[in-house]
């Protein structure tokens, strides 16, 4: 059964990468999941404000990822519109067989959208598309930075723990 969490939680961890730069998939709840099951681990010692801690990072990641390229697209004088087109886009970007798709998809989309909101002001829909894609860009970063850190985390736990290796 040990074996068994060590594995999970470790494919956990790599999913919740994934994860974080994938829309689909809440990279850094994954990620967590990861943690939570090396804990639950037989012979691993229980820290709880580790848990707690990574915990409360994972859900304020996933949060901000939602409201961060919505407050890029506002900033930068998008409406709503923008931001359907960013999410919509970003879905599309994935499945559309280009190269980096899920990083033209979100551009695309917020600019399309902005376009449908007003056709007549192709300028604002661009800058609007454009923060919506720095964005879309950060949250990302932000997302991929935490995830790491929990792999590392991870590890760090896995081998300073002896009582998992006996």
């Amino acid at each position: 059964m040990e074996y068994f969490l060590l594995i999970i939680g470790f494919c956990c961890m790599l999913l919740g990468i994934l994860g974080s730069l994938l829309p689909a998939l809440p990279g850094p709840p994954i990620s967590w999941i990861g943690l939570l099951l090396l804990y639950l681990s037989p012979g691993m010692e229980k820290n709880y404000w580790v848990l707690g801690i990574t915990l409360l990072i994972a859900i304020i990641i996933t949060i901000l990822d939602y409201i961060i390229p919505a407050k890029g697209t506002k900033r930068f004088g998008g409406s709503k519109y923008g931001i359907w087109g960013t999410n919509i886009g970003l879905i599309v970007g994935i499945f559309a067989p280009i190269p980096f798709g899920f990083i033209i998809g979100p551009f695309v989309g917020a600019f399309i959208g902005e376009l449908l909101y007003d056709r007549k002001d192709s300028t604002r829909a661009t800058k609007a598309a454009i923060g919506s894609f720095l964005g879309f860009l950060t949250g990302t970063f932000i997302k991929l930075l935490v995830t790491v850190s929990y792999l590392v985390l991870y590890f760090t736990l896995f081998f300073e723990n002896k009582n998992i290796w006996i």
